[in-house]
């Protein structure tokens, strides 16, 4: 990227740091079978291991459909660990996902590419003007990723719903301000007709768009990535997903932990170690967030609109592939040292700071003024 873009903060960055910076935020220990943010746990089953991810409220909840029984205690984790003990890797996980919840299967592959274009566009006119990024997303990938493009020179804004704000806002304000420093904040209530189109309108002001939302939550809003591409001249849409958007992984859940053991990281380590457990703090976040921010630069460079389609779990596969052919022997020796480590303090990282943050909205006059009668 920071060639690229000749980006010198770009080129400072370490990569150790994006990787590690939450934990260090966090004091995590290097997790075991339970995720360092402690939202997913490894469990065992008849024929390998799971991935469950129980982070939203909601979760437990599908806990007694998930097994076909409504006697389930959904509060019960031994429980939990008897029934799944009962049950196949492969069924449990298709069952899962058919429900919503964010599981994966330890010995899976995953279903799609690190990334994929969907629909491509026409060509970009030629513009002095810094680079307009749109951040629809949330969470951890999609803010790094516009971040990042921040870093490179881009004009950032970040999007939230007014009534349903980023919950790492609250739920991890340190690392918040770090993804989402020196962005503007436009705030809209997307129950609103008349708000949506103004967030259109300005969509189509952009040059690169980031989100993470399900194809048809974007669409019951009226918003078709993939037509904005193809009218937009050089619109960059990408779109984050856990595990892409072909067939039945178009509607399944995933977030950092479980889609870094889907692309293969927790079956890794257990190769290396014959210890089961989650290597590093939800890898499949700000490597997501990496690769797409470079991809969207990528494109960009070349002129042409398009719609990237990002698998979480396909960079996690993509990454330990490289690292496998760049030094399989170093690799093994590394999740080997890493399973020797658990309980210990996570690795130190020089932190980045944070800068300035904007409130929820703060910036609505200036980006939708010229927005809300469109």
């Amino acid at each position: 990227m920071a060639t690229l873009t000749g980006s010198q903060e770009i080129a400072a960055l370490s990569g150790a740091t994006l990787l590690g910076e939450r934990a260090a935020l966090n004091d995590f220990v290097v997790p075991g079978r339970v995720s360092a943010g402690g939202g997913c746990r490894l469990l065992d089953t008849r024929d390998g291991h799971v991935a469950l991810s129980l982070a939203r409220p909601e979760d437990r909840a599908l806990l007694p459909a998930l097994f076909g029984d409504a006697t389930t205690s959904p509060n019960d984790d031994e429980e939990l660990a008897l029934r799944l003990s009962r049950e196949y890797a492969a069924e449990i996980v298709k069952r899962g996902r058919e429900l919503g919840l964010a599981i994966a299967n330890l010995d899976e592959q995953p279903v799609g590419p690190a990334c994929r274009m969907s629909d491509d566009g026409p060509a970009a006119t030629p513009s002095p003007r810094q680079p307009l990024v749109i951040d629809l997303s949330a969470l951890w990938a999609g803010p790094l990723a516009a971040h990042l493009l921040g870093l490179a020179g881009a004009e950032v804004v970040k999007i939230e719903s007014s009534n349903r704000q980023d919950t790492m806002r609250q739920g991890d304000p340190a690392l918040f301000a770090r993804l989402n420093q020196h962005k503007a904040n436009v705030a809209i209530d997307l129950r609103e007709q008349d708000q949506r189109d103004a967030l259109i309108a300005l969509i189509r002001r952009a040059d690169i768009v980031i989100e993470a939302a399900r194809p048809r939550a974007l669409l019951q809003l009226g918003i078709d990535a993939n037509q904005l591409v193809r009218e937009v001249p050089g619109l960059v849409w990408v779109t984050i997903t856990g595990h892409g958007i072909a067939g039945d992984a178009v509607n399944w859940t995933g977030f950092g932990d479980d889609c870094s053991v889907a692309g293969g990281l927790s079956a890794a380590l257990l190769a290396a170690s014959g210890t089961v457990g989650f290597a590093g703090d939800a890898c499949a976040d700000p490597l997501t967030g990496i690769y797409a921010a470079r991809r969207a630069l990528e494109q960009r460079k070349r002129g042409t609109g398009a719609r990237l389609v990002v698998s979480m779990s396909g960079v996690v596969a993509q990454a330990l592939a490289a690292e496998r052919e760049r030094d399989e022997v170093a690799l093994a020796k590394s999740l080997q040292n890493w399973a020797d480590a658990r309980g210990r303090p996570f690795p130190e990282v020089e932190l980045r700071p944070a800068g300035r943050v904007a409130e929820l909205g703060q910036d609505n006059a200036t980006w939708l003024e010229a927005c809300w009668s469109c």
